[in-house]
């Protein structure tokens, strides 16, 4: 089984701290949040152009949805590079790296990216640079994943033909010419898989099965576990009954037609698609590994910018701010969570209240803008899991 990866970005002022004072806002963080956590550690946020309150509320909703359309690219591609090294977890996560960096230590070590993404530019800008990108290595993935499938499935029906039953695999190497009648213009020759067990109640029924049947034209060319192929020579103008009468018996006519040179053909064939299946696999592996690193840093770039949106929403300006990477786990999430609520539900005013044991409560009734009661924190917090 896979690895997961769960995570929390938290965002709290500095005025949690008496003196206001960033090592203390952290240090209190760290202490409320390290008993259900793994890991906790400071986590850097640029600080971007701020514009209106309603470009701020607008590029809120932005980032929530492409959150999860990163979210979902960066799922796809992993699932990619899973079918393409068939299913082996340890070789999957050899191959998942961020900017060279095993994920976490990419996490522990986050710089954004000003190359890529210039932090001087409006925040509306940079969302649409992210979109493209997150866009671009969907459809650059998926473009030569469904290549890479559309070989592979040509390249096993190619290799069925070479190992199934007499049922469905080549003649070629099978039927010699010698037993096709060929260029006639009366009568020419069937070729039947007869299951094993039917065997003498095909030698017994055959020449009746419908007219014009040529007697005792029944030749077995070639046997396995399974099937035994029989030659049988008909006049051309019954052979539509006789196929048909055939499939009613559960027998399998074959459809050949000699070819000079075709056993020939045929392994060329194979190798060719081989060749073609194994160069594709390589790209597809190269590109899927590349392409999961970088939809994993545009997806944390994304979450980058929604702290930071949510943070001047949440708790306005001049910014005095606080960010932390929280790596726990789903089950440990909701006391993680609670004790967060404890320590900071005065950060939401009348949104969250307590108890008669003095736990934290939320407020239903409250006039919140957050959107969904249930997901209303005092604090900024996002959680996300990388598998």
């Amino acid at each position: 089984m896979s690895k997961s990866n769960f995570y929390l970005l938290v965002s709290l002022p500095t005025s949690i701290s008496p003196s206001a004072d960033q090592d203390e806002a952290f240090s209190s963080l760290q202490a409320t949040a390290s008993k259900e956590s793994e890991l906790v550690v400071p986590f850097s946020i640029p600080e971007f152009k701020i514009g209106t309150l309603d470009a701020l509320v607008q590029q809120a909703d932005d980032l929530a949805k492409l959150e999860a359309h990163c979210e979902a690219v960066a799922g796809k591609v992993g699932e990619s590079l899973k079918s393409v090294l068939e299913g082996d977890e340890d070789k999957v996560a050899q191959q998942k790296t961020v900017n060279d960096k095993p994920l976490d230590q990419y996490l522990r070590s986050f710089n954004w990216n000003k190359v890529k993404y210039r932090a001087d530019r409006p925040i509306g800008n940079l969302i649409d640079i992210l979109q493209k990108e997150i866009s671009s290595i969907d459809n650059d993935v998926k473009s030569k994943y469904n290549q890479y499938n559309q070989v592979k499935t040509n390249l096993n029906a190619l290799q069925k033909r070479q190992t199934g039953n007499l049922s469905n695999k080549s003649l070629a190497p099978i039927v010699s010419p010698d037993l096709i009648v060929r260029d006639s213009e009366y009568i020419e020759t069937h070729l039947i898989a007869v299951p094993a067990q039917q065997k003498k109640e095909f030698l017994k029924s055959y020449e009746t099965l419908s007219s014009w049947i040529v007697p005792r034209s029944a030749v077995q060319v070639a046997a396995d576990d399974e099937f035994i192929l029989y030659t049988v020579t008909t006049f051309k103008k019954y052979s539509h009954d006789f196929i048909h009468k055939c499939r009613e018996q559960k027998w399998i006519p074959r459809d050949y037609k000699y070819k000079e040179g075709g056993r020939d053909e045929e392994k060329k064939e194979l190798e060719k698609v081989s060749r073609e299946e194994r160069k594709l696999w390589g790209e597809i592996l190269r590109l899927a590994r590349t392409n999961w690193g970088e939809a994993v840093m545009a997806w944390i770039h994304v979450l980058v910018l929604r702290v930071f949106v949510e943070t001047v929403l949440r708790y306005g300006l001049p910014l005095a701010f606080i960010c932390g990477l929280v790596k726990t786990t789903p089950k440990q999430t909701k006391k993680l969570k609670g004790a967060l609520d404890t320590n900071y539900g005065y950060l939401a005013g009348n949104a969250i209240g307590r108890d008669k044991k003095g736990r934290a409560i939320k407020d239903n009734s409250a006039d919140m803008q957050t959107a969904g009661a249930d997901d209303y924190s005092a604090y900024v917090c996002y959680e996300f899991e990388i598998n």
